[in-house]
């Protein structure tokens, strides 16, 4: 049923079980699986899965690079943990909802697996979550997973 599926994630716990649900879908079908990771500054406290990915608003884009590509080497090798060998992973600097789109096109993925609320669910109560955004406009199919 799907041949690429891509998981973005951000530490949160929501994207690990977004993960989990992504490496079974892949697993059942063989599939290649894209881990996808936009790092954020965030300006409240939050609890991290994998121990890095949201680092403080006041942070260097180094910083921010740094924390992105251990979050993305973390995913990658959870998914190698759950018997994923095609697996792939990029950094993306921007909008998360746009830069997920744009990937889902460019990859021409089969669907989104992805959290229902993430690293910065608080804002996404006022302006809009980015799965909600990303439901909407995705080339695909997304689950959102919660």
């Amino acid at each position: 049923m799907f041949k690429t599926l891509m998981v973005p994630v951000d530490g949160s716990q929501a994207a690990s079980v977004a993960l989990d649900v992504a490496c079974k879908l892949a697993h059942a079908d063989q599939a290649r699986l894209h881990i996808l990771h936009i790092p954020e500054s965030l300006a409240h406290d939050t609890l991290l899965v994998w121990g890095v990915g949201a680092v403080p608003m006041q942070a260097s884009s180094d910083e921010l690079d740094r924390a992105g590509r251990q979050l993305l080497d973390a995913a990658k090798q959870a998914a190698g943990e759950r018997g994923i060998t095609d697996v792939e992973g990029s950094l993306h600097q921007g909008d998360p909802a746009r830069v997920i789109i744009e990937q889902a096109k460019a990859l021409n993925v089969d669907a989104i697996v992805m959290g229902s609320r993430g690293l910065s669910d608080i804002a996404g109560l006022v302006v809009g979550s980015v799965s909600h955004k990303v439901s909407h406009t995705a080339p695909c199919r997304v689950i959102s997973v919660h």
